[in-house]
């Protein structure tokens, strides 16, 4: 039986507004659009309190960090981010920073994208799986054995659908340092899905990442102009950059087909010129009939 088209395999993509939104709900909007216009899936934002976030001692002594409180996404902004995600078609998702924003976050969210950094904070992982939305974990810094004892904390909390991400948490990432490889040891080690979240801004790195190790998902971090407050770190694309590289990857598995051997719609019409099995000429021989019969009736 030929699968219907939405059982063709294919990748998740993820775009990451990250801080690049400014606090600006039109801003906001424009990542949604500028999303869902490149052919992604799905829009990741982060809710996240700096005083949640950070110890007292550093925010105390460090002004780089303090200075993120400008980079908190407003809490007003979560329903009409999710209003206009399914206008536009595409899933809304964002990142809880702290234990109390799973329930602020879960009217709104189709499902939760947990941050590398709070991998080790089981409480929070134990929030979002109890919730029953699907759940994507981030990897960076990771050993395998926190992986595991991660994908073990959600599965036992009631998670059913979980997807890690393989990350290497440099912003940038060297390409040389992607390990994607890592992909596959992942997914053996906890049955899950295994996806690419991508630093690189390279897209040879994110096509092989899908085409060589089969990543479920890829996320990366998106800018609308170059103005983001994350932007000059070097691992934020820009939309006309990944656009082609996520069409180029949707183009590759529409022609990996069905799993199947059978004539193509745009073949079924060269079947009958095939050469006959009992004279080698082509067309066979019921054709050559009609043509005949039809030379008669025109001589008639």
């Amino acid at each position: 039986m030929i699968p219907r088209h939405h059982e063709i395999p294919g990748c998740l993509f993820i775009a990451e507004a990250s801080s690049n939104h400014g606090r600006d709900l039109a801003r906001a909007h424009a990542f949604v659009d500028a999303a869902a216009d490149a052919g992604c899936d799905a829009v990741k934002f982060q809710l996240f309190k700096i005083d949640r976030m950070f110890a007292p001692e550093i925010l105390q002594r460090s002004a780089k960090h303090q200075a993120r409180r400008d980079w908190e996404l407003p809490a007003a902004h979560l329903a009409p981010l999710a209003r206009h995600c399914a206008a536009r078609g595409i899933k809304f998702s964002c990142t809880p920073f702290y234990l109390e924003a799973v329930a602020e976050l879960e009217p709104f969210v189709d499902f939760y994208k947990i941050a590398s950094y709070e991998l080790l904070v089981t409480d929070l992982l134990k929030a979002c799986a109890a919730t029953g939305k699907p759940i994507i974990l981030s990897t960076g810094m990771a050993t395998m054995e926190e992986i595991i004892n991660a994908s073990n904390t959600l599965k036992d909390a009631g998670a059913r659908d979980v997807t890690l991400l393989h990350c290497v948490s440099a912003y940038p990432t060297p390409a040389a340092e992607a390990n994607l490889s890592a992909i596959a040891a992942i997914r053996e080690a906890t049955g899950l899905k295994v996806g690419w979240s991508d630093h690189t801004r390279r897209p040879a790195v994110i096509e092989r990442a899908v085409h060589r190790w089969g990543a479920s998902a890829v996320e990366f971090h998106l800018d609308l102009d170059g103005a983001g407050a994350e932007y000059e770190a070097g691992h934020c694309w820009l939309p006309h950059e990944i656009a082609p590289a996520i069409a180029r990857i949707r183009e590759s598995f529409i022609a990996d087909g069905y799993g199947f051997k059978g004539p193509q719609p745009s073949e079924l019409a060269d079947r009958d010129w095939r050469a006959d099995p009992t004279d080698g000429m082509r067309p066979l021989k019921h054709i050559r009939e009609e043509w005949e019969n039809d030379s008669l009736k025109g001589a008639a």
